[in-house]
């Protein structure tokens, strides 16, 4: 983990506050360029937009290519505050993002070494660096907040 990957883990926590604040589950993502400036941020919007798909990694990745000007984003890093989910794992492929950093395991859908190591899999042609953990007490206390207010 680098400074910058830390200093942009506090946005994406930032972000994620927004997201269960509007009633969507605190989870925030950010991706930042090699230079460690931030092009793409999202945090997530399914209950708001009524949109199965909009993760906040979805909605950064889709951010992001549009600062960069194009899909591939092989030199840069998705920064999330919850271990990304299959869908979106398979996204984070999908745009070729050489390095994802997350907060909070998520021992249920996690794909990046929980339940599934699918940024990681050998089998398929494009792999991720992934470090997992990173301010991990921060986004978990988030998430069981957001949760045990709901119950």
């Amino acid at each position: 983990m680098t400074a910058a990957d830390d200093r942009v883990m506090r946005r994406a926590l930032e972000l994620a506050a927004e997201a269960g604040a509007g009633g969507d589950v605190p989870v925030g993502a950010v991706v930042m360029d090699a230079r460690g400036v931030i092009i793409g941020e999202g945090r997530n919007l399914r209950e708001r937009t009524h949109d199965p798909i909009a993760h906040a990694e979805i909605i950064a990745l889709r951010s992001a290519a549009e600062a960069h000007g194009g899909w591939n984003l092989e030199d840069h890093t998705l920064i999330v505050t919850l271990e990304p989910c299959l869908m979106c794992a398979g996204a984070i492929l999908q745009a070729r993002i050489g390095r994802v950093v997350f907060g909070a395991w998520d021992d249920k859908a996690g794909a990046a070494g929980s339940m599934y190591d699918v940024l990681r899999d050998r089998r398929l042609p494009y792999r991720a660096e992934v470090i997992g953990g990173v301010r991990a007490d921060e986004a978990t206390a988030q998430l069981r907040a957001f949760f045990e207010s709901r119950r």
